[in-house]
């Protein structure tokens, strides 16, 4: 399996993302900002948007590495609830 690039771009409506080089799907992660937080960053909302996505990629490699992936399948009686609490 050959690697895989990555680019931050600039879409047509001023949101960021992150998407492969090599192809034109859906973009990996999209990051917008209001009118107000772009106001606030005085121009540097594309240093912020690199800066999350550097966290995001960050925090994805610390979660995989933590997961024990010889774990059996929880049982269906400890299910989740069907929201997220952040």
């Amino acid at each position: 399996m050959s690697p895989s690039f990555f680019e931050i771009v600039q879409l047509s409506n001023g949101d960021y993302a992150l998407r492969r080089i090599d192809d034109d799907s859906a973009p990996l992660v999209k990051i917008s900002f209001s009118a107000e937080a772009r106001e606030m960053m005085e121009d540097r909302d594309m240093s912020v948007a690199k800066a999350m996505i550097a966290a995001g990629i960050e925090a994805v490699g610390n979660v995989t590495h933590d997961i024990d992936w010889d774990d059996d399948e929880l049982d269906a009686t400890d299910a989740q609830p069907s929201y997220t609490l952040h």
